[in-house]
């Protein structure tokens, strides 16, 4: 029987989105499951979750495996080959051991089938500012670039661990006294119920409190016009700005189209204004544009373009 249908899943820190598409890319089924990222969570349970999805695809679809040409999933943890590597052969031998063997199945990075599913294939740039910032373009003779994406400790400009960070930073310095008065240090009483530099400390170092939820509140208290929250988007902002420039510099375009993603800047709020506002003022050849595709989708067009590569 000829493989005729793809497979592409989207794996993230809180869930994983499965789509089944046709020979033609058109999207035929779509379900969701657990998170799968497995340097968090480990190879077998996200080869678990993994398998799941792929098994409720093929039974609502009535289709068999062996009618699967390729399965592709891109994940947060799998931008290194290593890391990559290790969960195809580890899911390859779970689903084997549960008794099921497909035609082919691969792994790569989130960024990356979210570059693809964003201009299905074509050339273009995404920018990705969440919980951390990366860049990455297809030029036009298909080569992958990637500037930034360097993580919390030596990069991540512009993301929101970043902006959640140096908002933290300037209520430490207002709790000491070292400071100016800030809008986030009501904030962080209000809504995270931190009220001294104390609890401040056991939250971030023993509590393991997310930095970058502390993101939105940056972005907020600039809105109420916080003078130091301000400072930090607009340092922040120029931070995402030379990612771009330097992705134009990497693949000699300047005339380029740009897909945002991420939760702080890719909705529109103070910070992704200032980021627009600039873009089109530093960079005015660069135009924004809406993704065409899921990140999911983009793994199915990956999978089908490995099949023919």
């Amino acid at each position: 029987m000829k493989a005729k249908y793809f497979i592409g899943l989207d794996g993230g820190g809180t869930k994983t989105t499965c789509v089944l598409t046709d020979y033609n890319l058109k999207p035929l089924y779509t379900c969701s499951g657990g998170p799968s990222n497995f340097l968090i969570f480990g190879t077998q349970k996200v080869s678990s979750t993994v398998l799941s999805l792929i098994l409720e695809t093929l039974n609502h679809t009535k289709i068999s495996p062996e009618e699967v040409e390729s399965i592709l999933i891109g994940t947060a943890g799998a931008g290194r080959a290593d890391h990559a590597l290790k969960l195809k052969n580890d899911f390859i031998s779970y689903a084997k051991k549960e008794g099921y063997v497909f035609n082919s199945f691969d792994v790569r990075s989130d960024a990356r089938i979210a570059l693809e599913g964003a201009f299905s294939g074509k050339p273009g740039c995404l920018l990705i500012a969440g919980t951390g910032s990366v860049i990455m373009a297809k030029d036009k003779f298909n080569n992958i670039h990637r500037a930034g994406g360097f993580g919390r400790v030596i990069g991540d400009e512009g993301s929101g661990y970043s902006l959640g960070r140096k908002g933290l930073i300037s209520v430490a310095k207002e709790l000491d006294g070292r400071g100016e008065k800030t809008k986030l240090t009501e904030m962080l009483k209000r809504d995270f119920g931190i009220t001294s530099a104390p609890s401040l400390i056991t939250e971030v170092y023993s509590n393991n409190f997310d930095i970058a939820s502390f993101a939105p509140k940056v972005i907020e208290a600039a809105e109420k016009s916080d003078e130091l929250s301000k400072k930090i988007l607009e340092d922040e902002s120029d931070e995402l700005i030379l990612h771009v420039k330097s992705m134009i510099k990497i693949i000699g375009e300047e005339k380029t189209k740009l897909c945002l993603s991420g939760g702080i800047i890719s909705v529109k709020n103070y910070y992704s204004d200032l980021f627009r506002a600039k873009l089109e003022k530093f960079l005015p050849s660069v135009s924004i544009v809406e993704a065409e595709n899921s990140p999911a989708v983009g793994a199915a067009i990956m999978a089908k373009d490995l099949t023919i590569e």
